[in-house]
């Protein structure tokens, strides 16, 4: 190595030599320094996926992007541009970014001193969601907007955002076609984002509050599945396959912890949602709602919420790997593996709550068993620790699963705007099918990088193909990132 001198000796030449190779490998194996590089990265992510009029300048970092979709709800009399698309697509399903949005919010809350300069980019990243969900909830008394564009003939195109032609159909669910599942989440979105702004705009968070408890009262009074509701618009994309108890219970855990109404506390223990679960998505909330209850249990140390610290718990029993009671699978190289498509969503969300659980009981100084295996807080805090540093490179494939981290990532992720030359430097419309041939099915690494996207992830054996095509594996989704971001600002503040 050029760094030694021809005269050093042999046993200096070793002590170096592992010094600087544990040093060069703690970027990606330990992440600290670099978790606060990662952390800044995950939130720029959501720069690309943004929908409507950009902002110039530092507000929008990802230059190859531009507006889009600025005619949003035309089609219904209405302003609904803004918001996120959730993927590799150009829809906007409000299902996944309200949770997006939920998950973002109830990050800032947590971690809000350790997401340290990133905070106001944190409220930004939020901002961008709620002014839209804002529209889709007051724009129309007794109607909610949930989603905007086709996606069936989205999903037959590989076009830029900026060009797309397909038709931008408006959904929405009323009391006639109800959607007790999305409106519990636009629910939960609104009272968890008027938390966050709570001291910094008490207006716009009076605003979100007041919207919410609107939503959240629809979502009681006409229940029934959007799924059943809308059908092929949402199914089998975001279909809500969990049913809309636990949304119902989701909302009012939030709206709960936004005016300690004891109302919401109340509508809580009638829906009987007692079943255990193994599993925290865009689709199901019980585990994220019992995790937000245990909180009054362990931090405010209020013994009416003993039922549901011990549902946090019996998940967590259901998640370690060494636990009796796990029903969790791992990969060899120990990666928490729930499902073959895009199995770091539930990757994500669970260490996120792993690290807010783990952050309850290290205040509490609390403990609990999962049968003869005494589980403290640094049981949690290592296991989400493990799955943090898997995604940022510490892996058999030495693979960094988050774009435009670290030197070895994905290249070819399933992203239309990102796959395709920017309309700066190509003005010209590819029309809807004109990009499959040169930019989907090419083995060429996409023309622009999706900084801080974290794609669907490895297989169960630790491999990943990195394939445009397969988009099981390749793709990025808003709720894989937003649940990441507590967990990443967590070990960042840590010292």
């Amino acid at each position: 190595m050029a760094l030694f001198s021809k005269g050093s000796n042999f046993l200096y030449l070793i002590f170096v030599f592992f010094s600087f190779t544990f040093l060069c490998n703690w970027e990606i194996v330990e992440g600290n320094p670099n978790y606060r590089d990662a952390l800044a990265k995950s939130l720029l992510f959501f720069q690309g996926q943004r929908s409507g009029r950009l902002p110039k300048g530092a507000g929008q970092e990802i230059t190859w992007r531009a507006n889009s979709g600025l005619s949003d709800g035309q089609a219904a009399h209405v302003d609904l541009t803004g918001g996120y698309y959730d993927a590799g697509d150009n829809i906007k399903f409000n299902f996944p970014m309200a949770f997006t949005t939920t998950m973002l919010s109830w990050g800032a809350m947590e971690y809000g001193k350790r997401l340290g300069p990133q905070l106001p980019t944190t409220r930004a990243t939020i901002r961008w969601a709620t002014d839209y969900l804002l529209k889709c909830a007051r724009a129309t008394p007794g109607r909610l907007y949930v989603g905007v564009g086709d996606p069936n003939s989205d999903h037959k195109c590989w076009e830029r955002p900026e060009d797309m032609d397909t038709p931008r159909t408006v959904y929405s669910v009323s009391p006639n076609n109800p959607g007790s599942d999305v409106a519990g989440e636009t629910a939960a979105a609104l009272a968890a984002a008027s938390i966050v702004f709570r001291r910094v705009d008490p207006h716009y968070s009076k605003l979100l509050l007041r919207t919410a408890k609107s939503v959240m009262q629809f979502a009681v009074r006409y229940r029934g599945s959007y799924s059943d509701s809308l059908g092929s618009a949402v199914c089998p994309f975001y279909c809500s396959y969990s049913g809309y108890t636990d949304e119902l219970l989701w909302g009012a855990s939030w709206l709960f912890r936004a005016t300690n109404d004891v109302s919401y506390l109340k509508f809580i223990r009638s829906l009987g949602a007692n079943e255990g679960t193994d599993i925290f998505s865009w689709d199901d909330k019980y585990a994220g709602a019992r995790v937000l209850l245990a909180r009054r249990n362990l931090v405010n140390k209020d013994p009416k919420f003993q039922s549901f610290r011990q549902q946090a718990e019996d998940f967590m029993c259901r998640i370690l790997p060494n636990s009796p009671y796990s029903s969790t699978h791992y990969t060899p190289g120990g990666l928490m593996f729930k499902m073959s498509e895009s199995n770091l969503q539930y990757v994500t969300s669970i260490t996120f709550l792993l690290t807010t659980y783990s952050k309850f009981m290290a205040t509490s100084k609390h403990t609990f068993n999962c049968g003869n295996l005494m589980v403290t807080s640094n049981t949690l805090r290592s296991l989400a620790r493990k799955q943090v540093d898997y995604i940022l490179g510490d892996n058999p494939m030495k693979m960094s699963y988050m774009v435009g981290y670290g030197k070895n990532y994905p290249r070819r992720v399933h992203h239309r705007g990102s796959s395709m030359p920017s309309v700066s430097v190509h003005p010209q419309s590819f029309g809807c099918g004109g990009g499959f041939q040169q930019f989907f099915y090419t083995r060429n690494p996409n023309k622009n990088i999706l900084t801080g996207a974290i794609v669907g992830g490895p297989n169960q054996n630790d491999f990943f193909p990195d394939e445009r095509t397969d988009y099981s594996h390749s793709e990025p989704a808003t709720y894989i990132n937003a649940a990441i971001v507590g967990p990443l600002a967590y070990f960042a503040g840590r010292k």
